[in-house]
């Protein structure tokens, strides 16, 4: 037997969750079965998305149970093993949940190579958020070099690895973020042109940073800043819908774009997806981003919180909050 701790979802937040959302328990994990491994936690990806799984809404996913483990992408080591695909010390990354221990029996789990990166990384510019990255612009946004580039959120998570890629791919970039040292941070790794939404009038900003319109605009924001680059657009634009972070939080429903005439006005579209949504170019997408990080083209950055499980919730308002540059996870390990 093996005691973990845990955080479950002990009530449904109204706005920002707070301590009164989550529950630290202490269970006993029996020992693998056959078929199974047990996975030793070591970092805990806090994500976006994770205040929309806390709602009970219908959604792509099911949103967490009261009661259930919350929700989170790891990393960690497996330490038991009974899986014939599996072995004792392999580094390894899945969806197993906000706990120090997880038994799984490999769906969904991946081996991971943390001689070429950190496992945070693994979390970040080759994990979800550089897929959701590489994906959202290449199979959505349908990328082509001389493409005008804007991202939005552009230090976070998704959106640094967001325009490296374009970058790479020889088109004009231009990211938008909050505070000068994001701003600054951003110049730095390639972007050609930054928009620090707290001190500029974003609007105006594209207009003179892309007076001939955007071609793609990746969105991880919406509200105001969705209708600034409607505003913006190239005909035949494509507005890559990936996030709303600044609306997630909202107790009411926030309003929807002003501006959507702008898509018939220049012939444009806005599409959805899911990171998931196309995984037979998971390993082609990864193995690309990881010749960038290599070669130096790719900066993958990481903000790593230590502490223990039960910082959890904490660490995720940091999303909310701005405190994270590029990927945020919680090191428990």
């Amino acid at each position: 037997m093996t005691t973990t701790t845990r955080i479950t979802l002990a009530q449904r937040p109204a706005g920002l969750p707070d301590d009164s959302t989550w529950a630290v328990e202490k269970v006993e994990l029996p020992s693998p079965a056959e078929g199974e491994l047990l996975v030793k936690v070591d970092h805990i990806s806090l994500d976006p998305a994770m205040r929309g799984w806390l709602n009970d809404v219908r959604s792509y996913l099911p949103p967490v149970q009261i009661g259930e483990v919350m929700r989170a992408t790891v990393t960690g080591t497996v330490v038991e093993s009974r899986h014939r695909d599996f072995a004792v010390g392999d580094a390894v990354s899945g969806t197993l949940g906000a706990t120090e221990y997880a038994l799984s029996d490999g769906d969904g789990l991946q081996k991971i190579d943390i001689s070429i990166a950190a496992p945070a990384t693994w979390l970040g510019a080759l994990g979800m958020p550089g897929l959701t990255a590489y994906h959202g612009l290449h199979e959505v946004g349908e990328m082509t070099a001389g493409d005008t580039v804007v991202i939005s959120a552009a230090a976070g998570a998704v959106g640094s690895v967001a325009g490296q890629l374009a970058k790479a791919k020889g088109c004009t970039v231009i990211g938008i973020a909050g505070g000068p040292e994001k701003c600054a941070w951003l110049t730095e790794i390639g972007f050609d042109t930054v928009v620090d939404y707290k001190n500029e009038n974003v609007l105006k900003r594209l207009r003179q940073t892309a007076p001939d319109g955007i071609d793609i605009f990746f969105d991880n924001v919406g509200g105001d800043i969705l209708d600034a680059a409607l505003a913006n657009l190239r005909r035949g634009a494509r507005v890559v819908i990936c996030g709303a972070i600044s609306t997630y939080n909202d107790e009411t429903l926030a309003p929807g774009p002003r501006r959507y005439m702008s898509l018939l006005v220049f012939r444009a579209r806005m599409q959805g997806f899911l990171v998931f949504d196309y995984p037979d170019k998971d390993a082609a997408a990864i193995a690309d981003i990881s010749d960038l990080i290599g070669s130096g083209a790719l900066v993958a950055r990481e903000t790593v919180v230590e502490g223990g499980i039960e910082d959890f919730g904490r660490t995720l308002l940091g999303l909310f909050e701005g405190r994270n540059t590029g990927k945020l996870a919680l090191k428990i390990a």
